[in-house]
């Protein structure tokens, strides 16, 4: 008899085990930011379905989700969003002598912020007051601060979060962009689209540390999980700049195929590869760490701007704004397996980890 009830508890026994692995299966969700539409679109990670829409601000376009998954924050602008600047015989940008006042005289600036969305609601909360022209921006590993690259005022800005706030104003170069945090944590670059001017500031002192230039209009920062390089891209010529973090410096500069516009950068989280979404090109280019050689081309939808790679490193997401969609690749196969509409210009994306029900 004993040996009877022992048998009828098994099943139960093996039920009781089961569930609590069920319930910690690791997900995520999509956010793409959708600069024309002002809002951010959200994408189921499993089935790639559309979840929702949440209206956000003014030219949403750096989006990040805090450390603990729980917001997401939006880069949001009232600046008047203008087409790409024309181009000299070697691809430097040629802007107007008035452009700058008349933009100025445009902008919106109460629409300037940081924009907040819960996670778990799926609702936008709040409007953080994060200075002029906020483009791109880099959280700190312990959700307290945001780095961020004010774009018409030329300065890097410090934003803590609780308080709101500002901890430091750092004079940079002309259009300030891309924004990268170190993963340890101590240095903070930022890139100028102008001239091709990139600083490196301390994250906690904000002193500048150093500086050095590459080719026209870097857009993204990237770096190693132990922090000792970075990869920047010049859109201009079509090239990643490698950076020794130790002395600030340019150490190696890769050619990309013909036509590449190299945008964001990312890197594998096995360290293995760099992904680069090439811009006009319509194309994710694969590199390889090791031997920074080029191992494959992806065709992706048009213009392929901010990108993401899944937490598994499974599927790459591209932002591609004029076919108002995103590309989803298989990385293992190498190809792009869908596209998703995300309407009104996607120009960011960041991943979110959750936990399925």
């Amino acid at each position: 008899m004993v040996y009877a009830a022992s048998m009828k508890a098994f099943p139960l026994l093996i039920l009781l085990v089961a569930i609590p692995c069920m319930a910690a299966t690791p997900a995520y969700q999509v956010y793409v930011s959708n600069e024309h539409a002002g809002t951010v679109t959200v994408i189921d990670g499993a089935d790639f379905r559309v979840l929702g829409t949440l209206s956000v601000g003014k030219r949403p376009r750096g989006i990040h989700a805090s450390p603990d998954g729980k917001l997401v924050y939006v880069a949001l602008s009232g600046t008047p969003i203008e087409g790409p600047p024309r181009l000299d015989a070697k691809g430097n940008p040629v802007f107007e002598r008035d452009q700058d006042d008349e933009d100025e005289a445009q902008a919106d600036k109460s629409a300037d912020g940081i924009g907040v969305i819960d996670v778990a609601r799926r609702v936008f909360l709040r409007k953080l007051s994060a200075g002029s022209d906020p483009e791109q921006f880099a959280v700190s590993a312990d959700g307290k601060r945001l780095y961020i690259a004010n774009e018409d005022v030329n300065v890097l800005s410090t934003l803590e979060i609780a308080s709101q706030k500002r901890l430091s104003l750092v004079p940079v170069g002309r259009e300030p962009e891309g924004v990268g945090l170190s993963p340890d944590q101590k240095v903070v670059y930022v890139a100028c689209e102008t001239a091709g001017e990139v600083f490196a500031i301390d994250a906690g002192s904000y002193r500048v540390l150093g500086q050095f230039k590459v080719n026209p209009r870097p857009r993204t920062v990237a770096f190693l999980p132990d922090s000792s390089r970075a990869f920047i891209p010049s859109e201009s010529t079509g090239e990643i700049n490698v950076v020794d973090t130790a002395a600030h410096k340019v150490i190696n500069v890769i050619k990309l195929p013909q036509g590449t516009r190299p945008m964001t950068v990312a890197v594998a989280p096995q360290a293995s590869k760099l992904y680069i979404s090439g811009g006009r090109s319509g194309t994710v280019v694969v590199l390889d760490l090791a031997s920074e050689a080029v191992l494959q081309t992806i065709k992706v939808g048009q213009r392929p701007w901010g990108m993401a790679v899944s937490p598994d490193g499974r599927f790459l997401f591209t932002a591609n704004g004029p076919s108002d969609d995103v590309s989803v690749v298989d990385l293992d196969k190498g190809v792009e397996v869908t596209r998703v509409k995300s309407p009104g210009s996607p120009w960011g994306i960041a991943i979110v980890r959750t936990v399925a029900p």
